[in-house]
């Protein structure tokens, strides 16, 4: 191994009573966190059956009241004394790991805790419309029977699609489609001001439709989507490839799994991802969606792995380092959910023994712990100590830098597994936040086309190495370490995240000309806190929220004078 893969030496670190109080949370989990996880998930699901019963026609119909609800809401506040404008969605529910301390500050809250549904599904024009508290769970079970799904599912059932809307959204299939927000046709947002309007990528709001991924919902109120269906089949044919070698050999493995060198677009694969267990194996999945028919012809293996007392993804898929290569068939809905159960891996740090046989049998229904309540259980002392000793980031680079982003994830944090997932990052007509390299179509580089370059979300979710040893490790400094890294390579960091970057350093990373224009046009600064206030790490004061956007405020004057 290179001097430049060694991770750092790092001096012991002395214990405190967080420590202990993390190494036994498993209790609280067990008898706390799991029962009330699946009651929660148990009601929200007779909630989803209560909302199918209904016609799409009533669905619309208290869509839209609710929505003359919103409007009314908006047109209450007095931007004298009133805060800024936020939801009423408590901080603790949100998915994301970083600090929704921005509420703590003074806020007007609008709520949208009644949008829910799912308002049509149209398979002559393949589009679904829905609302943003739509979650992944709720669209696969309502179209996978039909064949048809959503372009991009995100693994995780609770995720909603307004979060992925707004914030990031990826999955093993975004190598054909983009992110999440890259298969949006429509949204329908209500503005500052409250009016309801309509964006597309040609009509007359075409730079607000831009604009809205990854803004963090500080354009407007998302009330609606209208999302790319594809047609689909009952199972997915996946493929295990082993992977052995140093951490180049491991990302060029990864790259040719899906992105031939011949540039044969018949060799690619439906659905892709990567696992690194360690820093010289890792194991590659492609997929390709197969009939029942195929499925269930004579010695082919059928492998249901949603069933409760299932062998956790991830470690099935590394079974393939001993086996070898091999193939299997997994339902598609099942498919689609495969992390949710472990949430990757992070159901080993919560419950150690929650991948051993008898746990998963007799207690496996009653996985995963909402991410939600493990939030809402832990104090100030157990969320910084999980900022500090514990990683969970997502880096987004050009898929030539795999390679050199696994050693640096060894380096500095040495995380294992580590996930892969590449996506195409598409240049749009108008520059949006994130964006491709300058030059990248002349490049002709492994797995990019004409209008998008090929990126890759390298997660990184665990434990790192030195806390697991007991030494010291600085969680701030390494992921400002890391951020610092993905500027100089092209790379994004999502916003779920804990984030440790200052405003000049946010804007490096991110492109801001198009947001700002839409802030301005749209009237959402003095109404919506910017995208760099909402993710920043730590609490925002009133002032100090109502100082940055003043000065935001007086240069949109300043500019239309």
């Amino acid at each position: 191994m290179s001097d430049l893969q060694a991770p750092l030496v790092r001096p012991k670190r002395k214990k405190t009573w967080v420590d202990y109080f993390v190494k036994f949370r498993w209790i609280i989990v067990i008898f706390v966190v799991l029962p009330i996880s699946a009651t929660l998930y148990f009601l929200i699901y007779l909630g989803d059956m209560w909302s199918e019963s209904k016609s799409y026609e009533k669905r619309r119909k208290e869509h839209d009241q609710n929505v003359a609800k919103v409007i009314k809401r908006l047109k209450e506040r007095d931007a004298a004394k009133d805060g800024l404008v936020c939801t009423a969605r408590k901080p603790w529910i949100a998915v994301g790991m970083r600090n929704v301390d921005y509420k703590r500050a003074r806020h007007f809250e609008v709520d949208l805790g009644e949008f829910r549904n799912i308002l049509e599904i149209n398979k002559e024009k393949m589009i679904a419309r829905v609302e943003p508290l739509v979650n992944m769970g709720q669209i696969s079970r309502a179209t996978v029977p039909m064949n048809l799904s959503l372009a991009v599912v995100a693994e995780l059932d609770d995720l909603t699609v307004g979060g992925l809307i707004n914030g990031y959204g990826i999955e093993g299939s975004s190598h054909l489609y983009g992110l999440f927000a890259d298969t949006v046709v429509a949204y329908e947002i209500v503005l500052a001001g409250g009016e309801l309007v309509r964006a597309t990528k040609d009509n007359e709001y075409s730079d607000l439709f831009y604009a809205i991924p990854w803004s963090q919902g500080t354009l407007g109120l998302l009330v609606a989507a209208e999302i790319k269906l594809i047609p689909v089949k009952e199972y997915m044919r996946l493929t295990y490839i082993p992977v052995k070698g140093d951490l180049q050999t491991l990302a060029q493995g990864y790259m040719d799994s899906f992105a031939p060198k011949d540039g044969d677009t018949s060799k690619i694969p439906d659905f892709v991802e990567g696992m690194v267990y360690n820093p010289t194996e890792g194991v590659m999945m492609v997929g390709t969606y197969a009939s029942k028919e195929e499925a269930k012809k004579k010695g082919n293996k059928i492998n249901n792995v949603g069933w409760w007392f299932k062998p956790w993804f991830y470690q099935h898929a590394q079974t393939a380092l001993k086996k070898g290569e091999f193939v299997e068939y997994i339902p598609t809905r099942e498919y689609y959910h495969r992390h949710t159960r472990c949430l990757y891996w992070e159901g080993k740090l919560i419950l150690p023994f929650g991948d051993q046989f008898w746990f998963r049998f007799l207690f496996g229904w009653l996985m995963p712990p909402k991410v939600s309540l493990l939030k809402a259980t832990q104090g100030e002392a157990i969320r910084n100590y999980y900022h500090d000793m514990h990683v969970i980031q997502d880096m987004l680079v050009p898929l030539y830098k795999v390679g050199d982003a696994l050693e640096w994830v060894h380096r500095e944090m040495e995380v294992y597994p580590i996930w892969l997932c590449p996506h195409k990052l598409y240049k749009a007509p108008i520059k949006q936040q994130i964006y491709p390299e300058a030059g990248f179509e002349y490049e002709k580089r492994q797995g990019d086309t004409e209008d998008a370059q090929m990126y890759t979300d390298v997660g990184v979710y665990y434990a790192p190495g030195p806390v697991l040893r007991g030494e010291e490790f600085d969680g701030s400094e390494a992921v400002r370490k890391m951020e610092k890294w993905l500027i100089e390579n092209g790379g994004f960091q999502p916003q779920y995240a804990v984030s440790e970057l200052d405003e000049k350093s946010f804007w490096r990373m991110f492109d801001g000309d198009l947001y700002e224009h839409c802030r301005k046009k749209y009237r959402a600064v003095g109404t919506f806190m910017s995208v760099y206030y909402k993710s920043k790490k730590g609490r925002k004061t009133e002032k100090e929220v109502r100082e940055a956007e003043q000065a935001h405020l007086e240069t949109a004057y300043a500019e239309a004078d």
